[in-house]
């Protein structure tokens, strides 16, 4: 069912693309630039040396440059998504977005270039004279029939993989759900009668790859705003439809759809009728492909064929035609070969790849990245879903094979089982975790409610609004109503749906205030002090909605302190029994994920807690689909230097070695000797770690935390957390003067923890 509340603001899109440094993308040095000497060697006179050699031979300017990793994401902005031609620069978010999917899928590099002309010559020859540095070039939004020429004339013109994204990534993955469709109903492709309604670059790129697939020539009727392209029109014709005129008596969609198969609609919304339903053939495929609305949706077509078989664009249905499935891997095959171009036998493979996928058995760790669905091969489950993290090795090698094979191929491939290795390496699977964390939260069966206790503060509402519309729960504001709906005027917004609660005038607060008097008051706590507390402050009240079934989890610290929060939460809420309370960081660097545990609670750590502290955080890592390497850190590794110091860290160790855990780890070591893994195989060839570590216990709070916030401020990594694991109820703790998104992040990891405790 499609749910629209999961579609972004305006605002937030732009607050989106606004907050910190403008925009999607930076450049990043690859190598290390921290003396004269790097800098001899990066520039003058170092640079000297590859030039000469890239001079005698070109191709060698793979080998030194980063020309084989990059991709050109290049528009004029003719046909940007829907709305048409906004010109060149109002690409550019667009371009930049493209560039951004390519390396968070494929690690591919692009550079988005706005090339402002809508002359073909001019456009060809910019692109063209700018090829050299590029890798392979991906065309995007131009308005046909110009894509066409362009397209095919720079691919003659250069010796690297040029792709307009628009027309082969799109039929790419259609034909890809149409393998497995026309499989599950018993047909073949070259029986089937197919009506393909939009004549633009898209459609005409359907028919064609559909054709070198088996489909007959005369089997495919398209259609465009006039009706049937048939052999004899001439109205509103050109030499790209002209190849797809078929000799038929149809004259209109309507005629056309009598009887067929298979409908790819690539044209706008309402263009297929429910008539037009009833009159396909059985068990009738419909691929209603118009963004951001479908030709026609799902739910109408169930009312009239309950045989039918249907995909759309949209991601809030099953079966997304998502380009996202194909350019950053046939990018990535055709760059790991060095292809002089992308080619038909490419193009099918790619597709082939998918489909084969789709009815692989999918892996429980992907079922958990799509909320729990049981994606298993049928009806609702004939394209891969887009994070799907054996994309990156499926797709790849079968387009690079086909490279090789027609020999387009300049440095084919030797050891295929080699590759697949070096593929899989290329992505962390954070961005696939924590994608498979919201997409859970959004698909609840019921709405989670998360408290944002400090309700009054414009992030804070800013948050909860973005949580709302991004379709992951129920936020429950802690304010009082009347400031929080004038801020909310000031700032420009609406949620009349907002739940706001004013602590002090709930009706629950006397239920709350004898709650917390029999939790405190043997620490010291009168009556009256818990009726104060509770009256006047935010964190306990939310944790006692969340302690008392009134909510599923919080979120707060955005005014307050860790410390001050946290002590506040624990008024209401217990340990987690046989669990220690910690902080655990996730940090993304480089390439990959490493978590640091305890940031935030435990001063310093006991021998045992950190062996507790060890087995949490595998168990968290574990659900988030990282394989556990524990290394307890120190100054010193394995006794050198011995110091007394260092022992209550080896002694964590003794702890887990008495232990029955089911994951590697090792210690005392140093930070360096944990992350280096070849440095760790050349001076402690005896350490059980197989691979650097990815979990680090840290010896004490403020190591920890000191690490942690310096990478989160200075470092080129992504911090998400801590993560406050081991309550008895959920709840984050965000740092002081967190963003939006961290609060969103938060709230969302919060009701992840709710919904999979419900679960189990």
């Amino acid at each position: 069912m499609s749910n629209d509340s999961s579609r972004t603001t305006d605002q937030e899109a732009l607050d989106f693309h606004a907050n910190g440094r403008p925009g999607k993308l930076e450049i990043k040095a690859t190598k290390a630039l921290t003396t004269q000497r790097d800098l001899s060697l990066a520039y003058s006179p170092g640079v000297a040396i590859p030039c000469l050699r890239i001079s005698e031979d070109p191709a060698k300017a793979y080998d030194y440059t980063a020309k084989g990793n990059t991709v050109a994401v290049v528009s004029n902005g003719t046909a940007v998504l829907g709305l048409g031609d906004l010109g060149a620069l109002a690409s550019k978010p667009v371009m930049e977005g493209k560039a951004v999917l390519f390396k968070r899928f494929a690690d591919v590099d692009g550079i988005d270039l706005e090339v402002d002309t809508r002359d073909v010559d001019e456009f060809v020859n910019c692109v063209r004279f700018l090829g050299s540095t590029f890798g392979g070039i991906n065309l995007e939004d131009i308005k046909a029939p110009e894509c066409f020429i362009i397209e095919q004339r720079l691919r003659e013109l250069l010796d690297i993989p040029v792709f307009h994204d628009d027309q082969h990534g799109t039929a790419i993955i259609a034909a890809a759900g149409l393998i497995n469709a026309v499989h599950l109903t018993g047909r073949e492709l070259a029986s089937i009668k197919m009506v393909i309604n939009g004549a633009g670059s898209a459609g005409i790129a359907c028919a064609e790859l559909l054709k070198a697939m088996g489909v007959p020539n005369n089997s495919i009727t398209l259609c465009d705003t006039r009706g049937v392209i048939y052999q004899g029109r001439e109205d509103g014709m050109n030499q790209w439809k002209s190849a797809h005129a078929v000799k038929s008596d149809a004259r209109s969609l309507e005629d056309a759809m009598k009887d067929a198969d298979v409908f790819f609609g690539l044209s706008v919304k309402g263009a297929l009728t429910a008539d037009m339903v009833k009159s396909m053939a059985d068990q009738p495929i419909i691929f209603a492909m118009a963004n951001p609305d479908p030709e026609i949706t799902p739910e109408e077509v169930r009312e009239i064929r309950d045989d039918a078989i249907i995909a759309t664009g949209r991601s809030d249905y099953p079966n997304q035609v998502n380009n996202v499935l194909g350019f950053p891997y046939i990018f990535r095959g055709a760059l790991d070969v060095r292809a002089s171009t992308i080619n038909m036998e490419m193009k099918v493979a790619a597709a082939e790849a998918l489909a084969s996928l789709a009815r692989e058995d999918v892996p429980d760790e992907v079922d958990k990245a799509y909320a729990g669905r049981r994606l298993r091969y049928g009806k609702d489950y004939i394209i891969p879903a887009p994070f799907d993290p054996r994309l990156i090795v499926a797709v790849p090698k079968a387009v690079a094979q086909a490279a090789i094979t027609t020999g387009v191929a300049r440095k084919p491939i030797t050891d295929i089982t080699l590759y697949e290795q070096e593929l899989s390496a290329r992505l962390d699977p954070a961005a696939s975790s924590l994608q498979g964390i919201f997409e859970k939260v959004r698909a609840a069966q019921s709405p989670t409610r998360i408290v944002f206790a400090e309700g009054e503060e414009e992030p804070t509402i800013r948050a909860a609004l973005a949580f709302h519309n991004a379709g992951y729960g129920t936020p429950i504001l802690v304010g009082r109503e009347d400031r929080v709906r004038e801020t909310m005027k000031t700032m420009g917004l609406t949620g009349d749906f907002l739940e706001i609660h004013n602590a002090r005038l709930s009706e629950h607060n006397t239920h709350y205030a004898e709650f917390l008097y029999q939790r405190l008051q043997r620490n010291g706590a009168l009556l009256r002090d818990c009726q104060r507390m509770v009256n006047q402050n935010r964190n306990v009240f939310a944790a006692c909605m969340v302690a008392n079934g009134h909510a599923d989890a919080m979120v707060s610290g955005l005014t307050r302190s860790f410390g001050v929060t946290y002590e506040d939460i624990t008024r209401a809420i217990d340990p987690k029994p046989g669990h220690r309370v910690f902080g655990m960081s996730m940090m993304m660097l480089d390439g990959r994920s490493v978590f640091i545990a305890d940031t935030s609670v435990h001063e310093l750590p006991t021998p045992e807690q950190m062996a507790d502290i060890a087995i949490q955080s595998a168990e968290q890592a574990r659900a988030m689909g990282y394989e556990p390497r524990v290394a307890f850190l120190s100054f010193s590794n394995f006794g050198n230097p011995m110091r007394a110091k260092a022992l209550r860290i080896r002694e964590a160790v003794n702890v887990l070695d008495g232990m029955d855990v089911d994951f590697e780890y090792d210690g005392e070591m140093q930070a360096n000797v944990a992350l280096d893994y070849d440095l760790m195989r050349q001076l402690y060839p005896f350490c059980r770690l197989t691979g650097p570590a990815n979990i680090l216990i840290m010896p004490a709070l403020h190591s920890a935390n000191i690490v942690s916030k310096l990478i989160q401020k200075v470092g080129s990594g992504t911090v998400i957390g801590p993560m406050l694991l081991g309550l008895s109820h959920p709840a984050q703790i965000v740092t002081l003067g967190a963003t939006v998104n961290d609060l969103v992040v938060a709230a969302g990891l919060a009701a992840h923890e709710a919904i999979t405790r419900k679960q189990t």
